[in-house]
C-alpha cells in the first residue's frame, strides 16, 4: 500500500485592496452579477465574472428552481455563456463572490464539485488553466492558478 498527499495551492490576501486594478475590477464586476442572482429558496446568492482571453468579460449568476436538481450555478452558467458567445476563446479568470441573507460571509467560498469539474473541463477544452478569484462579502481573496487546484483528481476526457 502507497499512502499519497494532495496538496491544494493559492495565494490569499487580507483583502481586495491589495490585487492588482484588473482583479479588483473583475470582483466588482461578480458583485454587480450577484445582484441578478434568483435564489428564492436558498436565498444564498452567487454572482461570477469572467475575462475572456479576448478581452471581453462577462457576469452570471446563480438560477435556483423549486426542483432543486434544476438549478443552475453560476459558473456553470457563466462559463456555458462564454462558450456560447465566444466559441474557441479560452477563460482567463473567474472571479466569484458570495452573499447570505442569514450572515456576513466574511471568507471565501469554493466552486462546488460539479463546478471545479466544468471549470477544469474548460480549461481542457481551450488548453488554458484559469485563474480563480475567490471572495466573501468581505475579508480575504483567494486566488487559484488553475482549476486542477481546486480539484485534483478531476475526470477529463482522457479517461474516454
Amino acid at each position: 500500500m502507497k499512502e499519497h498527499t494532495l496538496q491544494c495551492t493559492f495565494k490569499q490576501y487580507e483583502s481586495e485592496a491589495e490585487l492588482e486594478a484588473q482583479d479588483r475590477a473583475l470582483l466588482e464586476r461578480a458583485r454587480q452579477a450577484l445582484e441578478n442572482a434568483y435564489a428564492p429558496y436558498s436565498n444564498f446568492k452567487v454572482g461570477v465574472a469572467l475575462q475572456m482571453a479576448n478581452g471581453e468579460t462577462l457576469g452570471g449568476s446563480n438560477y435556483e428552481n423549486a426542483a432543486y436538481p434544476l438549478c443552475i450555478c453560476a459558473e456553470q452558467s457563466t462559463l456555458a455563456a462564454a462558450a456560447s458567445r465566444f466559441p474557441g476563446i479560452a477563460v482567463k479568470a473567474l472571479a466569484i463572490v458570495v452573499k447570505s441573507p442569514h450572515k456576513v460571509v466574511d471568507s471565501p467560498a469554493a466552486p462546488c464539485g460539479g463546478c471545479r469539474q466544468v471549470i477544469c473541463e474548460a480549461e481542457d477544452r481551450t488548453g488554458q488553466a484559469i485563474r480563480i478569484i475567490l471572495q466573501g462579502e468581505v475579508g480575504p481573496v483567494y486566488i487559484f492558478e488553475k482549476g486542477a487546484d481546486l480539484l485534483p483528481l478531476a475526470f477529463g476526457a482522457g479517461y474516454l
